[in-house]
């Protein structure tokens, strides 16, 4: 099999995300085991914040930090161009979905970047790594307070007004995601050289940690009965809206970064890393600022577009680094 039709095929963890759905539709956690499985969906996702706290070091956070122009491109494009395309475009795209799920795409264009996709896509296209890491690891961190924030601003209806208040709901995702981080952070100097060795225990928690909440989130939307709501034209409408945030993200990234005299190594990491929408902080957030039979709906375009993010971005990648400077 060639390696460029290899891309078009779901990966291991996209099979994976399927077969939570499928398990979720045909045995729903419900009632006590419902609540275990809450339990063990909070207690991954603590331990995957703790084991990414200990695996930043803090060179690559200091030989990256001083790059503020280009940190003020990515946060911009994360937090301002997405939202900002996420309303402009919903009286022409939401018709084709409907309200319930247009929720989610606006979801979608609130979350941070992600992490380890953003990195090893520009490793791949031999951008700046430093920067890279420094960038994506504020946006994720930053993402903790202006998600929510964001949330109780631009998205005032009930399905995103279960939390008391977004204050309260910085509080309760502080808590779950940042203290865990904090905390693995500081305890680097001892487990550092572990974690860092052991990379495949901080892949494991990390996927296995976001099934765990798109099981327990998809689980309460089959035992609502939501699911009866989506249609195929509206998933496959759905498709097409993720792919035209997508490309139109990376357009105006890549044409910003050009007409400010960026070189490409910057180029490139302003552009992988202000495109991306983090389904491993998007889904436990999820589950503290929305009702949980409304999180499986709200999670659905987090998800697709995380698929399509890493099919385009593979190509996109291997583009950059065949280049000759």
């Amino acid at each position: 099999m060639s390696a460029s039709r290899s891309l078009f095929i779901p990966d291991r963890f996209t099979l994976m995300l399927v077969g939570a759905l499928i398990l979720a539709r045909l045995f729903p956690a419900s009632g006590m085991a419902g609540i275990v499985v809450q339990h063990l969906t909070t207690a991954g996702v603590a331990a995957m914040f703790f084991l990414h706290g200990a695996r930043l070091s803090r060179d690559a956070i200091l030989s990256g930090i001083g790059h503020w122009r280009l940190h003020g491109m990515v946060l911009g494009s994360t937090f301002l161009l997405f939202p900002l395309l996420g309303l402009v475009f919903q009286p022409l795209l939401a018709r084709w979905v409907g309200p319930a799920l247009y929720v989610g795409v606006l979801y979608m264009c609130l979350l941070p970047s992600t992490v380890q996709s953003s990195i090893a896509m520009v490793s791949m296209a031999r951008g700046n790594i430093p920067a890279a890491v420094c960038s994506a690891s504020a946006s994720t961190l930053l993402g903790i307070v202006v998600t929510p924030l964001l949330v109780g601003l631009l998205m005032a209806r009930p399905e995103a007004t279960t939390a008391a208040s977004s204050f309260d709901a910085i509080g309760r995702i502080t808590l779950q995601l940042f203290v865990p981080f904090a905390a693995g952070h500081l305890l680097r100097p001892w487990i550092g050289t572990f974690v860092t060795d052991n990379a495949r225990l901080l892949k494991v928690v990390d996927q296995g940690s976001v099934l765990l909440v798109v099981y327990a989130a998809f689980s309460a939307a089959v035992v609502e009965g939501l699911w009866r709501q989506v249609s195929w034209n509206e998933l496959a409408g759905l498709m097409v809206i993720d792919a035209v945030l997508l490309a139109v993200a990376l357009s105006l990234t890549v044409w910003t970064a050009r007409r400010l005299g960026f070189s490409k190594e910057d180029e490139i990491t302003i552009m992988f890393c202000g495109s991306k929408k983090s389904l491993a902080s998007g889904a436990p957030m999820a589950n503290i600022l929305f009702a949980g039979s409304a999180v499986g709906v709200i999670l659905l375009p987090v998800m697709l577009f995380h698929q399509i993010q890493l099919m385009v971005c593979a190509v996109l990648a291997q583009r950059y680094a065949r280049r000759l400077s």
